[in-house]
C-alpha cells in the first residue's frame, strides 16, 4: 500500500493491538508536521503548539484536512481550540513549557 494512503478499518472487538495500529497510522499520516515539533499524537490526542495565532490556523485547517482525507473525523465537543495551556499525559504544557500539575504537587507535598 502506497505511503499516506489508507482503506477504510474495520474495527472488531478483540483485536488487542487496534491503539497500536491506531496510532502507527496517525504518525504516518501527519508524520511531517510532527516533525516540526509544533503537532504531537497520542492515540486520539493531536496538540498543535505555535508561536503565532495565524500559523496555529493554518496547522488546524492542514490537520484537519489529512484527517478527512484518511477518512478520520473529529468529535467537535470534545476539541479545544486556541488554549494557552492544556493538560496533557499527567501533565501541563503551555508558554512556560511543561509543568507536573499543581494539584498533584500540593497532595505530594502535603
Amino acid at each position: 500500500m502506497p505511503k499516506g494512503s489508507f482503506e477504510p478499518m474495520v474495527m472488531f472487538f478483540g483485536l488487542t493491538n487496534l491503539l497500536a495500529i491506531f496510532q502507527t497510522m496517525i504518525n504516518e499520516i501527519l508524520q511531517d508536521l510532527i516533525n516540526t515539533g509544533k503537532v504531537a499524537s497520542f492515540i486520539d490526542n493531536i496538540i498543535i503548539g505555535t508561536e503565532t495565532e495565524e500559523r496555529y490556523n493554518e496547522l488546524v485547517e492542514e490537520v484537519v484536512r489529512r484527517l478527512a482525507e484518511n477518512n478520520l473525523y473529529m468529535k467537535l465537543k470534545k476539541c479545544k481550540w486556541k488554549v494557552r495551556k492544556v493538560r496533557f499525559l499527567e501533565v501541563v504544557i503551555g508558554p512556560e513549557g511543561i509543568k507536573i500539575e499543581e494539584d498533584k504537587v500540593k497532595r505530594v507535598l502535603d
